[in-house]
């Protein structure tokens, strides 16, 4: 029902589409107070892809907080209806998932313990137990299957116009007919939406228009990197056998999905070569309609679905839907701030899990918007994960149908994609590529993960036990741990903070005391109100009024954009990208002084460089800014070289240190030696739901200190309770084997128990080739606190796949704990 009261001239919030994300988001917004929100729809509420969903919901994610998103979504389809008066056809009628072969029924074991890491109800079930779920289907291939009780299914039109009934009861406004034209900006914010009714000034502007977004995002300068996909599904007459309570059942070694609807099936899949759409614009007028049924197209999945559903070959078809949607370059859907506009923030991208999605989508943004920061570690689908690629909407095009053809594939560990590369590459590429190295991307950046020796394939063979590169990664590691190693950094993002108060705009957003000498080297965290490290970075100190920030490369967007939203108003201090100016080798080990010392002239001995400092060198005829630091736990430095310099560098380096037995090592070796020594990775052991002192970090807390910093008072808050959780190392012995006889792998996501009790899971997990251990890195967590009696006082397993295996716990790193070898 439209809204009936006069097109208004402003409001606090404006959002822009009115599909179930955008009424979503009305919904919990106005739930939370800020009734003054304004729902601003082209056409009709849900005309665009929200009519033609699917309308399966799945909750597990391999992200613990977008996993509990998903299941606020639930929560929410499950009461709405006594809420607003509305059916919303949703039904808890659980979700099936199927194996065919033994690597999908690993993945779907290792998915049966993440589900259980994070609290989600989850059965592996035999191929007779499923088949007693599902009696139509053939399990002549099955090899088993897992259940989720609480997944479901609902109606995306009625949910989506319950929510928005719900939105309207509670003062917020909604109108259809009505087309955004532009975004108005002021001083770096947004001031107003621009519509064909009139202007709307606003406070924010949230943007949820679907296969528009990006269109919509062009209007305030922000990029949304999706694409429109087409997608198929066929709607059966109704089948004997069909009940209501039937689960959704997902077969993706068929590449299939199927729900009840109305005693018959939808069936849909993804196929390995989807077609785009809306590749030159968006025709007009594009509302409620559907694309031509492509049967040509279509006939591949049909023939997968056949054998698993051999009534279908007798079923009468209602309608073949193809309705085109939005999907992004990683999978993962969109939501957030924009980085570089205040007030303007993302819902969108969603590849086909809107309806699961919405729900809970909705709750984050509002949320977000009204609280100021996420109200959890939403980082995987964070827009400010994207980067320089993102921008091109080629490449996104490219890299988005390879991920839309890849969605019932195995998920294997390490797997790289490879549309659109190369595209970012460093200096040393081709010279390393010449070396046997095998390249991994990250935000378009060619990165050497492994090199591959002399008769060794140059390529990644996947696999759930141990893979193809995992012998040169021993060496690699050895060359680190016993010579020395040379490891090319150059896609690390770089900033410079400059001005004469560029001290005090540091001083306020870093945790640790940057107030330090010039050259001195600096790790630290920048922190959230609530005390959780939103950055993770090291800096040096280069000037009195400036500093030179370095931070890992998938972050460049979204810690550039931290610092400079934090930067106090009024202060000379001003951020720049220097990324590209510099190439970064790290040489690492205990005879990198040795090699370093034959290309300077300049003192580098422990007296005169000690770690923890930065100095400028000239290193084989180049100016190179020197760091004393390590991410391996070794004895090195990270040489900062002008791009133009890098070549020359590095041949000088591989020269001097062939007498020392130097190699080449990826980020894979990188990996591996960091866990060994404990070293925390941001996104995976430490983020905005940690503070630095259940990460083990707060020796680089300034608490000690009068200053004030951003978080400081949540952390004093909290100093007189115990921690709820508390960051541990995890050593499982070498000789371990699963049950059929394979090597043990950790991942992460692995289930941590404590005297057979479930407290925690590992946000890292991987092998420590030097200790020759598997390692895990993950919290221990308990509501009544954790203490370091309660730690060491208990008996460890982890959950591996399904399986227990005993564990070893440990505070400390297990691998030079007193820091000999780095201060050597």
């Amino acid at each position: 029902m439209p809204d009936k009261n006069p097109f208004p001239t402003q409001a606090r919030a404006v959002i822009i589409g009115g599909g179930i994300v955008g009424c979503s988001t009305a919904y919990h917004l106005a739930k939370l107070g800020w009734k003054d929100t304004v729902l601003i729809e082209r056409h009709k509420l849900t005309s665009g892809s929200t009519h033609h969903a699917a309308g399966l919901v799945g909750q597990l994610r391999s992200s613990a907080n977008i996993t509990q998103l998903l299941g606020a979504s639930v929560q929410l389809y499950d009461t709405l209806e006594a809420e607003t008066g509305l059916a919303s056809g949703w039904k808890m009628n659980g979700g099936l998932r199927l194996a065919c072969t033994s690597a999908r029924w690993i993945e779907l074991k290792r998915q049966a313990t993440t589900a259980r890491s994070f609290g989600l109800e989850v059965q592996l079930l035999s191929p007779r137990e499923a088949q007693a779920l599902w009696p139509l289907m053939d399990i002549a291939d099955l090899v088993g299957a897992a259940f989720l009780p609480t997944d479901g299914q609902v109606n995306p039109s009625d949910i989506t116009l319950s929510l928005a009934k719900g939105a309207r009861l509670r003062g917020a406004r909604l109108f259809e007919d009505t087309t955004v034209t532009g975004i108005e900006i002021e001083q770096g914010r947004v001031a107003a939406v621009l519509t064909s009714a009139g202007r709307v000034a606003c406070e924010v502007v949230v943007n949820c228009a679907g296969q528009w977004a990006r269109q919509v995002g062009a209007l305030a300068g922000v990029n949304v990197p999706l694409v429109s996909v087409q997608h198929q599904y066929l709607i059966t007459e109704a089948i004997p056998g069909i009940t209501r309570g039937l689960p959704t059942l997902r077969d993706p070694d068929r590449l299939t999905y199927y729900k009840e609807d109305v005693g018959g099936l939808v069936m849909g899949g993804y196929e390995p070569n989807p077609r785009p759409w809306a590749v030159d614009g968006f025709p007009d007028n594009f509302n409620f309609q559907l694309l031509q049924p492509d049967w040509d197209h279509f006939q591949p999945i049909l023939d997968l679905a056949l054998p698993r559903v051999p009534a279908l070959a007798g079923a009468g078809v209602k309608e073949l839907i193809n309705g085109p949607e939005s999907f992004t370059p990683d999978g993962n859907f969109i939501v957030g701030p924009a980085p570089n506009l205040a007030g303007f923030y993302i819902g969108a991208g969603f590849n086909a899990f809107g309806i699961a999605s919405g729900g809970g989508a909705g709750k984050l943004l509002a949320e977000w918007i009204v609280g100021g920061e996420a109200p959890f570690d939403a980082w995987p689908v964070d827009s400010r994960r994207f980067g320089a690629p993102h921008t091109d909407v080629d490449w996104v095009r490219a890299r988005t149908l390879e991920l839309y053809g890849k969605h019932y594939t195995i998920a294997w560990p390490g797997e790289e994609h490879v549309s659109g590369r190369p595209l970012r590459r460093s200096p040393l590429y081709e010279q390393l590529k010449g070396q046997g190295a095998v390249f991994g991307e990250k935000l378009g950046w060619e990165r050497p993960n492994w090199f591959a020796a002399a008769g060794e394939g140059a390529r990644d063979e996947y696999s759930f036990t141990r893979p193809n590169w995992f012998a040169a990664v021993a060496r690699e590691c050895q060359a680190a741990r016993e010579r020395v190693a040379l490891f090319d950094e150059s896609s690390f993002a770089k900033f410079q903070l400059s001005g004469r108060d560029a001290e005090r705009a540091m001083g306020w957003i870093c945790a640790n005391d940057v107030a330090r000498p010039v050259g001195s080297l600096i790790y630290t965290q920048m922190l959230n109100a609530q005390g959780g490290i939103e950055c993770d970075l090291t800096v040096a100190r280069l000037a009195s009024d400036q500093y030179y920030l370095i931070t890992g490369t998938g972050f460049a967007t979204h810690d550039f954009d931290w610092i400079a939203r934090h930067i106090p108003a009024g202060l000379d201090a001003r951020l720049t990208d220097v990324t590209s100016a510099y190439a970064v080798l790290a040489l690492m080990g205990p005879h990198a002084r040795e090699v370093l010392a034959t290309l300077t002239r300049d003192e580098i001995g422990n007296a005169a460089f000690p770690f923890g400092q930065a100095r400028r060198l000239q290193v084989a005829g180049a100016p190179v800014l020197a760091l004393r630091v390590t991410y391996v736990g070794e004895l090195g430095w990270e040489l900062h070289v002008p791009v133009e310099f890098a070549a020359t560098v590095y041949a000088a380096i591989m020269s001097a240190g062939a007498a020392h037995g130097i190699a080449n090592g990826g980020y894979r070796a990188i990996e591996s030696l960091r866990l060994e020594k404990g070293y925390r990775a941001w996104g995976a052991d430490i983020g905005p739901d940690h503070t630095p002192f259940e990460a083990g970090l707060g020796w680089a807390v300034k608490l000690k200190t009068l200053q004030p910093f951003m978080g400081r008072t949540a952390l004093e808050q909290r100093a007189g309770s115990p921690l709820k959780k508390w960051l541990c190392t995890f050593a499982v012995d070498d000789a371990a084997v699963m049950a059929d006889g394979s090597p043990l792998v950790l991942l992460g996501r692995e289930t941590i128990y404590r005297n057979g009790e479930r407290v925690g899971w590992l946000g890292s997990g991987g092998y420590g080739h030097a200790l020759k251990t598997h390692i895990g890195l993950g919290y221990v967590r308990r509501a009544a606190g954790v203490t370091r009696e309660y730690l060491t006082s208990g008996s460890y397993e982890l959950e591996v796949a399904t399986e227990r295996v005993p564990c070893a716990l440990h505070l400390g790193p297990l691998y030079d704990p007193q820091m000999l070898r780095i201060k050597a």
